[in-house]
């Protein structure tokens, strides 16, 4: 810690004792459920949680919509570069708004960047509801994206910068599993508009303006929501900073040692990181931030690329090639997928203390590897058998839930909790802009290139994939370092460790993190 670090604690009220989070926690304290402070942070913790439910309502719509004569006829039955475009449009918003998101989160704060997005993302909502042609719906789904972004950016930031420490692993991996909530809504809302009638343009309009209903949530809950306390203490705030632990972590104690520790713990790390004076994108590539840079592009690769999203925004073609061809059939499935998976990620939260990331990543990729490859060979034979035996489009049907059951178990909600682990506070917001602008670079790909494959050599291309995870197994392998155990502020510490020692992960996660001087409880 440097002396001007110590100054500060002092200042503060904080002695610097050599313990760990286990050693503060207190030891007669109500559950969770039972603390109304800590019952009401979780609650006001839905604000940036609603971003990625936001998200997930729109992949959701696209894929009901295309599966509506009305929206179809409206748009003139959109294939190839069309319909990539449509499917594409939030990804160009997301190149406008990569850059600014982490500008905005850093200089303003986290709570500024959501409030920005969700009021982009109502505005684009009205444009896309409105539409009356193409461009008008196409220009909305633009706005949408660089909305998204610009919300999406600080709020895995501010969930893992703002939780109860023994909360942070299980509340951070939740952001994005409640993806699922919003496709859920999306998913029978379309089934439900779809009955409305052939030529009532309203089946595709009500959907398109309730994608406003996040962000609006986020508008009405975000006043009350308190902001992080490293970007305060970053800001040289510290004593708003201790009024949010005191009040929300430790139920207004102002003796808590837990709180103590907090501070101590967050003013050494953000003392260190301050003698970086340049925190623009560039110092995400400085030597010392470079595995950082690679991980932060890899995961979400890894997120996208995986063969999800085939299944995200195309599944009305992997029905059509199975046989399933009818809107209603296709509505059902859409929903009824939903659903199994919010269950399923919600399930798989309950893991993410007790496993280590690197296993969860392994376990994920190498489960969707053999499930794809059992997938392509179901979908060969189908084909050559012109569809006629219903038990293999059963079979094709069967291994989608299963790729959704194994990509749940590590590319959900682990890859946010994963990125906030290894990203030091001072590069979070950029690293999470590069992370957003490697998701929004891969679906390019996907939107131009997935339709137009999938037409081309139908289950050829899944080969592809099967390439790719294949890749992505081996680079989690040799190149992610283990951070299971330790606090947001240790994780950093325990990941230079592990680069600088053998350059390859631990094999062992205890070790790493007995050398970092110390292990907290999740």
């Amino acid at each position: 810690m440097t002396d001007f670090a110590d100054l500060k604690n002092e200042a503060a009220g904080i002695e610097h004792r050599d313990v760990t989070l286990e050693d503060v926690l207190p030891k007669d304290a109500p559950p969770w459920y039972r603390d109304s402070r800590l019952l009401l942070l979780n609650f006001l913790l839905l604000v940036p949680m609603f971003s990625s439910t936001g998200i997930g309502y729109d992949g959701s719509m696209i894929n009901g919509l295309q599966a509506q004569s009305q929206w179809q006829d409206f748009f003139n039955h959109p294939t190839g570069y069309t319909l990539g475009h449509i499917s594409c449009g939030p990804t160009y918003g997301m190149f406008v708004g990569v850059v600014p998101a982490g500008y905005i989160a850093d200089k303003w704060g986290r709570k500024a960047g959501i409030t920005t997005g969700a009021t982009t993302m109502i505005i684009a909502s009205a444009i896309q509801a409105a539409a009356q042609n193409y461009g008008m719906f196409l220009a909305a789904r633009i706005i949408i994206g660089a909305g998204a972004v610009i919300a999406i950016v600080p709020s895995p930031s501010l969930l893992s910068e703002l939780s109860f420490p023994t909360h942070r692993a299980v509340m951070t991996t939740a952001y994005n599993v409640l993806w699922y909530g919003g496709a859920i809504l999306a998913a029978w809302i379309t089934y439900g508009t779809y009955w409305m009638g052939e030529s009532n343009t309203w089946s595709w309009r009500i959907p398109s303006l309730l994608q406003a209903f996040f962000p609006l949530c986020q508008l009405a809950m975000v006043y009350w929501l308190p902001e992080s306390p490293r970007f305060l203490i970053f800001n040289d705030r510290i004593d708003e900073a201790r009024a949010i632990l005191t009040y929300y972590h430790a139920n207004g104690n102002e003796n808590s040692a837990l709180v103590d520790f907090e501070l101590s713990e967050i003013i050494a790390a953000l003392e260190m990181e301050k003698q970086h004076k340049d925190v623009s994108f560039k110092v995400l590539f400085a030597k010392e931030n470079r595995r950082r840079a690679f991980i932060a592009m890899m995961v979400p690769f890894m997120q996208q690329m995986s063969g999800n999203g085939l299944v995200s925004y195309y599944l009305s073609l992997i029905l059509n090639s199975i046989g399933i061809t009818t809107s209603s059939e296709q509505l059902v499935i859409n929903g009824g997928l939903c659903i199994y998976n919010l269950g399923c990620a919600t399930i798989l939260i309950g893991l993410v203390p007790r496993f280590g990331r690197r296993f969860m990543f392994l376990s994920c990729l190498g489960s969707m590897l053999v499930i794809f490859v059992i997938w392509t060979i179901l979908s060969a034979i189908n084909q050559q058998r012109n569809f006629e035996q219903k038990s293999l489009g059963q079979g094709v049907l069967a291994m989608i839930f299963l790729y959704d059951l194994a990509y749940n178990i590590g590319l959900m909600g682990l890859p946010y909790l994963y990125l906030t682990e290894v990203l030091p506070y001072y590069i979070r917001s950029h690293g999470m802009s590069l992370g957003q602008f490697t998701t929004a670079s891969v679906g390019v790909y996907q939107a131009y290139v997935n339709p137009i494959a999938m037409d081309a050599i139908s289950w050829k291309y899944y080969i592809v994939y099967c390439c790719i995870i294949a890749g992505e197994f081996a680079v989690v392998f040799f190149f992610f370092p283990e951070t299971k155990g330790a606090t947001l502020e240790e994780s950093t510490e325990v990941f230079d460790k592990a680069v600088r020692g053998s350059g390859a992960p631990s094999r062992d996660p205890m070790d790493e993190l007995e050398k970092a001087g110390g292990v907290g409880k999740e």
